[in-house]
């Protein structure tokens, strides 16, 4: 049974709020209005028994205003040394606003790489966690002073969702400038009509995303929908929602039917299946036939080289490997196996791995443990009868 969004609200115990630049920063710099407020629901909610983790944007678009230049840099120097000066405008006005209700915050910076280690990823955990102990705010935003194109985020939006999979949070909320998901761009077209509850992010819902404007931000609608893709697909709600609105987190989180509500699939991803899903990228791809696509997908069972017709790229034991059915991603495993060996063994049964490599560490080739499937409504995608590989242990 699905979610309903009454019931989410109610049930959130812990929350990660995601505001984005266009809500933070105004002509003048920081938008202390809007801190404020953030400040105070923030206050008010975890005054309800509930955790709150924020993810603030708006650095880099303080430091641009504070320093005086006309836009954001294009040189990679320059928008680093403009967050490093934002940020820490940024984080002042967040310890003023919130010492107001003695509460105190922490800022927690991060890069890409750091999560996706499987080590710095549990040390970061473990730390929002003794913060969250301790009654003290994380605010945390990408450590843009140090980050370059091969370990951001990307996007705050795409940093929410993995801050939201890592502390097993219960909801995300994403406030923008705008309410929702809308069909059409509601400042040119008089017909567009706001989407008040998605059941499936499908390529309709992607195309209307495409066809909005995004914010001041590196974000857009286009990146949050990514970032809910991401979350429905490992059971986790989000709601995008217009972050002027009065008291927009207070009515949110008493059930008030605003913004556009993404509802997730029944099943919840553990931890460390986010963490290989979401964190890691895939140094390879792993073609599957129909056989074991399905007895992965209905069967929950481990993927064996029986059911492999190709393999891309040059990867190790242990790397992250996508796997995929007719150029239709499922998927992210960890290998048991190099690339080079998976392309002897593929298409072998189990039992014929020792005579052609002359070892036999596993019969798998990526476990079931170790595999997650992303895909929306991979169920739905099956045919009811399988060419081939109908063991049932993929």
């Amino acid at each position: 049974m699905k979610m309903d969004r009454a019931t989410c609200f109610s049930n959130s115990k812990r929350i990660v709020v995601k505001v984005g630049s266009s809500i933070l920063t105004g002509p003048a710099g920081l938008n202390l209005k809007a801190i404020r407020s953030i400040s105070r629901q923030v206050h008010r909610i975890i005054g309800q028994q509930r955790e709150v983790l924020l993810v603030s944007s708006g650095a880099q678009a303080a430091g641009i205003r504070k320093i005086g230049l006309p836009r954001r840099p294009d040189e990679l120097p320059m928008r680093q040394a403009v967050a490093a000066v934002g940020q820490a405008g940024l984080i002042m006005e967040y310890e003023k606003a919130f010492s107001k209700y003695h509460k105190k915050v922490a800022q927690i910076l991060l890069t890409n790489d750091g999560l996706s280690n499987r080590k710095r990823y549990l040390n970061a955990r473990n730390t929002l966690y003794t913060l969250l102990s301790w009654e003290v705010l994380p605010i945390i935003n990408e450590n843009d002073t140090v980050s370059i194109k091969e370990i951001q985020f990307g996007d705050n939006d795409n940093l929410a969702a993995l801050i939201t999979l890592m502390m097993d949070a219960d909801i995300l909320i994403v406030l923008s400038d705008i309410d929702g998901l809308y069909t059409k761009n509601p400042a040119s077209k008089a017909e567009a009509r706001l989407i008040p509850m998605v059941t499936h992010i499908t390529k309709e819902v992607e195309k209307m995303a495409g066809n909005l404007p995004g914010s001041s931000g590196t974000g857009g609608m286009v990146s949050k929908i990514e970032a809910a893709k991401k979350l429905t697909s490992a059971g986790i709600p989000m709601v995008i929602a217009n972050g002027n609105h009065p008291d927009v987190l207070l009515n949110l989180m008493s059930g008030k039917e605003l913004g556009t509500f993404f509802v997730p699939k029944n099943n919840k991803f553990s931890g460390r299946k986010s963490w290989i899903a979401f964190n890691l990228k895939p140094k390879g791809m792993i073609r599957m036939d129909q056989g074991a696509a399905n007895a992965i997908i209905k069967g929950g069972k481990s993927l064996l080289p029986s059911g492999i017709v190709g393999v891309e790229g040059d990867f190790q034991v242990g790397a992250p490997v996508a796997f995929s059915l007719n150029d239709r991603m499922l998927g992210t495993g960890l290998v048991n196996y190099s690339s080079a060996d998976i392309r002897k063994i593929m298409g072998l049964k189990t039992n014929q791995i020792k005579d052609r490599l002359g070892h036999k560490p596993y019969d798998e080739v990526v476990h079931r443990d170790n595999l997650v499937l992303t895909v929306e409504d991979p169920v739905g995608m099956m045919p009811e009868k399988s060419a081939s590989n109908t063991r049932g242990d993929a």
